[in-house]
């Protein structure tokens, strides 16, 4: 939901929303939008994965590598930068903590619906499913 909400807000509305200045510039803001884009589309792309979380771990791996490449990067400006925002700051943890963690959740889920495929009869182990 976090991609979702904030992308779309962020496309909607562009950096004011966030506590910027009413007025940016507007190469800022047609760059904040843009990246705010790709940030909603992610969040589409999750959402996508959702119906069939066991069978979507390469689009769910990719996702999460994006966010987590995403985060570097947030963390590379904490570091030579500075700390910003308590928003900026829960992107951050959400993007090096919460995803890497769901990830590693997806890979379980895919594992154990692998091994249950495997182990029962009937055609979905006979498709090697």
């Amino acid at each position: 939901l976090v991609p979702l909400t904030a992308g779309g807000l962020s496309l909607l509305r562009g950096p004011n929303w966030i506590g910027h200045p009413p007025v940016v510039p507007t190469d800022l803001d047609s760059h904040f939008r843009y990246v705010s884009g790709i940030f909603f589309g992610v969040g589409v792309a999750f959402v996508g994965c959702i119906p069939d979380i066991a069978r979507k771990g390469p689009r769910f791996r990719l996702l999460g590598a994006l966010v987590v490449t995403g985060g570097l990067g947030r963390l590379l400006s904490l570091v030579m930068v500075g700390p910003p925002g308590a928003g900026h700051l829960f992107g951050l943890a959400m993007e090096l903590g919460v995803v890497p963690l769901l990830m590693l959740w997806q890979r379980r889920v895919e594992r154990g619906f692998a091994q249950r495929a495997a182990s029962s009869p009937g055609p979905a182990s006979a498709r090697g499913r």
